[in-house]
């Protein structure tokens, strides 16, 4: 296998020839039974390694009857006990600022991201510089399966801050030999200037968020623009659902002329590419040799078999500073083994992550994943690409709203028209989740938009909840 170390030492020079279709083609069209035993194998190393430095899992292991000389088989890896996000927030608390999960001496820390923090304390990313060339690499040899090669251009429309999604774009495309346009996004009138820029240089790539690249298409018809006149062979994404449902990934496919590839997983476990799709294969493959994925039962957290579906948990293969171990998403999807397009062994998310289980909410009995209600919205005609899910309750019983804006087209048409896209939306909601939802519709452009992530459940039940017991209820 190539370059297969650990602690990684991989040669910043090496780059295939831009006719290989793989970056590194054993290593990634093994047969997967050797390349399982080999991941074994780097599962102890990475356990050894952690166990000597980090207290977080010696003492956590020690409590769970665990050690890594003793993880003889996949089998007893799933004894591991997982990491959870809110775990590491309490070993932040408890050793500020970075945890005693941290394995590298601080003065080796080269970068620091981390969450947002707007629900409470953020969590933070500390990340060694050798950690960093690692995750240039991976992101690079994800990057390459997307058809990319040295020399093209690749348009980083997202936040740089914080969020690991822009960095994790920025490194690869660099150690791949790329133009790198990191063009960012965020700021008041930013939008209608990256539609000229994308104009004027024509990359061959563009990176974001499902929901931005549709917002980005409405800024651009507005400015008189059409968004295949961008000349993007390559849309891909991460941070949301979209890139690999069907309806979405149509439309988007559709304004820009282009393909769109999904991928990401978690910040935490950067190179968050480990889990994405490529130029031949739909969905995401879980590129298992630099994070090993278990597809588990979110109660038991032992892997389920494949075809089925169950939650994400990821394991860093070649990080050395923050390690993470078992780390439970609470995302859903399932996966397969079938073989992939592109020759490469991996396992596969056919329908990508559809969203996380915390993001589920139940009407009338019924579990409903946002997910698919953008879907189903995509497959309207008349949709104007934004919209709002507004979960309330009327007496005893839970209700389920979805505005969403009209095309100014069918807006203009009057209110026969809005009232029949109004119909066809409840028909279909009804149809796709299985229970009634109502519907309204509103003009297009009063639903605001987002560069970013977007965040489109409101839920007032607890607004309900609060009333009831405030007036003894």
């Amino acid at each position: 296998m190539e370059f297969w170390s650990y602690p990684p030492a991989f040669d910043p020079g090496y780059r295939p020839d831009p006719k290989s279709r793989y970056w590194f083609p054993v290593r990634e069209t093994m047969p997967a039974a050797e390349r399982e035993k080999a991941i074994l194998a780097r599962l102890r190393e990475v356990m050894t390694y952690a166990y000597a430095r980090a207290p977080f899992y010696r003492r956590k292991w020690d409590e769970a009857g665990v050690h890594p000389d003793r993880i003889r088989s996949l089998e007893d890896f799933e004894r591991v006990p997982v990491v959870t996000k809110a775990e590491l927030r309490a070993a932040q608390e408890r050793k500020p600022p970075f945890g005693d999960y941290l394995c590298i001496p601080e003065s080796e820390i080269h970068h620091i991201h981390g969450t947002s923090g707007t629900t409470g304390r953020p969590t933070m990313f500390a990340i060694g510089r050798d950690d960093w060339r690692s995750i240039a690499e991976a992101q690079a040899r994800v990057m390459w399966g997307m058809g990319l090669r040295p020399g093209d251009m690749v348009f980083i429309g997202s936040v740089f801050s914080l969020y690991m999604g822009s960095w994790g774009t920025l490194i690869g495309s660099e150690r791949l030999g790329a133009k790198t346009f990191p063009f960012g996004a965020g700021a008041p009138g930013m939008s209608a200037r990256a539609a000229l820029w994308l104009k004027l240089t024509r990359p061959k790539a563009f990176y974001g968020t499902p929901s931005y690249a549709l917002h980005l298409a409405e800024v651009a018809a507005d400015e008189g623009m059409n968004p295949r006149e961008f000349g993007l062979e390559l849309l891909f994404f991460s941070g949301e659902p979209g890139g690999s449902i069907p309806s979405i990934k149509a439309r988007i496919e559709s304004l820009y002329g282009a393909q769109v590839i999904d991928c990401g997983t978690m910040a935490e476990m950067s190179p968050w590419m480990n889990a994405a799709g490529t130029k031949e294969t739909p969905g995401m493959m879980l590129w298992q040799d630099f994070v090993y994925t278990e597809v588990c039962d979110p109660k038991t957290h032992a892997r389920v078999p494949y075809g089925k579906q169950g939650t994400p948990i990821y394991t860093h293969l070649e990080r050395t500073s923050q390690p993470m171990i078992r780390l439970l998403s609470n995302d859903l999807t399932h996966w397969t083994d079938e073989p992939n397009p592109c020759g490469r062994t991996y396992p596969r998310l056919p329908a990508g992550i559809y969203g996380r289980i915390d993001d589920m909410f139940t009407i009338r009995g019924e579990n409903v994943y946002p997910s698919a209600i953008d879907s189903a919205l995509n497959e309207i005609a008349g949709y104007g690409g934004e919209h709002r899910i507004v979960i309330s309750r009327d007496g005893a019983m839970d209700e389920l709203l979805v505005r969403l804006d009209a095309t100014e087209a069918l807006y203009r048409a009057g209110a026969g028209a809005l009232d029949d896209l109004r119909r066809r939306t409840e028909d279909k909601l009804r149809t796709v989740l299985g229970v009634r939802a109502r519907a309204e519709v509103v003009a297009a452009g009063v639903i605001p938009r987002t560069d970013f992530k977007a965040r489109r459940v409101i839920d007032d039940r607890d607004l309900f909840r609060s009333l009831k017991q405030t007036l003894g209820g």
